[in-house]
């Protein structure tokens, strides 16, 4: 059964320099980073500010179309690991039918943010890369991430791809 997950930020990379979505497990503080695009990273960080901006973005088009077309994003589940790569569904309901449509993470947790739909992630991938979360430090939230991706082994940063 997937575990809801809230996101805990989005930071750099170290190593590569890309961006990484950080989810957070509220229960257990283990989080699950997932490497993006500097643009999906751009639209995820613009939602978690809460920021508008004067036209849509490709994300606010999408809310939009669901909104006129009578449909809801329900969830978002980032559902598998294979390769080194994730995966995402976007779980739909309209028209009195309930779909699943395949999407990469970075886009599903930007358009589940800007839909207040809850993130959810897959056991498998809770088994696969759910990383124990550091203990918070005096430079606060960003400062903890930054840690974390520090001590990871360099190893794991080439692993995942975007």
């Amino acid at each position: 059964m997937p575990k809801e997950v809230t996101v805990a930020g989005v930071t750099v990379d170290p190593v590569t320099k890309s961006p990484v979505v950080v989810l957070r497990d509220p229960e257990t503080g283990n989080v699950v980073p997932i490497w993006i695009g500097l643009l999906e990273a751009n639209a995820i960080a613009l939602a978690l500010e809460g920021t508008e901006l004067p036209r849509p973005m490709t994300h606010d088009l999408m809310k939009s179309i669901l909104h006129v077309t009578g449909t809801r994003l329900r969830s978002v589940e980032i559902a598998d690991i294979r390769e080194s790569t994730y995966f995402a569904l976007l779980h739909l309901e309209g028209n009195g039918e309930s779909v699943r449509v395949d999407a990469r993470p970075s886009d599903a947790i930007a358009l589940a943010l800007r839909c207040g739909a809850r993130i959810l992630v897959s056991e498998t991938v809770l088994a696969q890369s759910s990383i124990p979360a550091p203990a918070a430090s005096e430079g606060g939230e960003r400062d903890k991430w930054t840690e974390l991706l520090e001590k990871m082994d360099p190893e794991q940063f080439s692993k995942y791809k975007m």
